[in-house]
């Protein structure tokens, strides 16, 4: 090769050389750059919960363990702030969020005590979207500030359970029992509170299943508060007043146990010549449908929080829950336990993260699936 040509040749792979060196730092600079966004993008959505009940309360202390549960699978940061059954305290808590400025990608609020309205006032201007479980407005609420995505359009959805079937069939079965084993149909009911939205459709649903019963009379409805000291203190008179009955309906498991307590005073033994229904998933409840205290039982709504985390978590990576089964949907989480079913469900409540898979359950992570799956049964089987 000659010198002239052997300059050229130089010059030539030095400057590839140079322009190989410089298309690598820029892949390597893009690469950088589309790994920090794509890291940015992925930053797993912040929920805070206001939980209306109180801390040491068993069925809200487990709706949040439920959670909880899918926030880790899911790897979504969850705060859980209590309103020990004060829901102004709700309000408080939302105020203070909004005055330290540590604000949640999203606000997961139940309706109890009729705060919704004045939460939706709160964040309007907030980039926080909100969510509602267990309690929605009512229909009078909506008709003044609209339906989820109207008015406010940060309120993205709702979540809530069949509440006036589970009353329907926790009465129907519980009345059915009493036929059954040759009971009179006089019932005692125990409702919760008179102006909360679920104790009303639990209590409709129950005056729903009386009248598939044309014996059965209703002596009285009470309103336990969901407290077992009110309601054993209620049971205690309304036994004196009404010595005949046999058949008692409560809209919890709390308020079952506080009259249970006053029937066994009054020489009464639960599960023989007076049945008992109840509502919840405590350890309490379970035990006592396997032991037969409590013939009827339902069990199933503490899991919507979790269910609510799952769709949150779609809904931040792009897939709207609205599409796939609607923005504000009603789930039949209640099931009828009988005692295979309780031993179940007692087991998986005690296993680390229930056992259940939320990831699996994701329509985000797994697009093939056209609807969501929530259920109990997975706890069941």
């Amino acid at each position: 090769m000659s010198e002239h040509n052997e300059g050229k040749w130089l010059y030539f792979t030095g400057f590839w050389s140079v322009g190989c060196g410089f298309l690598s730092l820029l892949c390597r600079s893009w690469l950088l750059v589309a790994g920090l966004l794509l890291s940015l993008g992925s930053q797993a959505a912040s929920v805070v919960f206001l939980n209306p009940g109180r801390s040491d309360e068993p069925y809200w202390v487990s709706y949040t363990r439920f959670m909880q549960a899918a926030a880790d699978d899911l790897g979504m940061p969850l705060r859980v702030l209590y309103a020990e059954r004060d829901p102004q305290r709700s309000l408080q808590q939302a105020r203070e969020l909004l005055r330290d400025g540590r604000l949640p990608d999203y606000l997961v609020f139940t309706n109890e005590g009729y705060i919704g309205p004045e939460l939706l006032r709160l964040f309007a201007d907030t980039p926080v979207r909100l969510f509602t479980v267990n309690h929605m407005l009512t229909a009078d609420q909506q008709r003044i500030v609209g339906g989820s995505r109207e008015r406010y359009r940060n309120w993205i959805g709702s979540l809530v359970a069949n509440e006036e079937e589970a009353g329907y069939l926790m009465a129907h079965r519980l009345l059915k029992a009493g036929t059954a084993a040759g009971r009179g149909l006089d019932l005692l009911a125990f409702s919760g509170l008179a102006q909360a939205p679920v104790a009303q459709l639990r209590e409709q649903g129950m005056r729903r299943a009386l009248a598939d019963f044309p014996r059965a009379r209703l002596l009285q409805v009470v309103y336990g508060g969901w407290d077992r000291q009110r309601a054993y203190e209620q049971a205690q008179q309304l036994l004196r007043r009404y010595p005949q009955v046999r058949l008692v309906w409560s809209a919890n498991d709390e308020m079952a146990f506080g009259a249970m307590k006053a029937a066994r005073e009054a020489g009464h033994v639960p599960g023989r010549d007076m049945l008992f229904s109840g509502l919840n998933n405590s350890q309490e409840l379970l035990s006592a449908v396997v032991d037969g205290s409590i013939s009827v039982a339902m069990s199933g709504h503490f899991t919507l929080g979790g269910w609510t985390m799952v769709l949150l978590h779609d809904y931040d990576a792009g897939v709207d829950f609205a599409a796939h089964g609607g923005k504000d949907r009603q789930l039949p989480v209640f099931i009828l336990l009988d005692k295979r079913r309780a031993e179940k469900l007692r087991g998986s409540l005690a296993r680390p993260g229930y056992g259940v898979d939320f990831r699996a359950l994701s329509l985000a992570l797994h697009p093939g699936q056209k609807d969501y799956r929530f259920s109990l049964r997975p706890l069941l089987d």
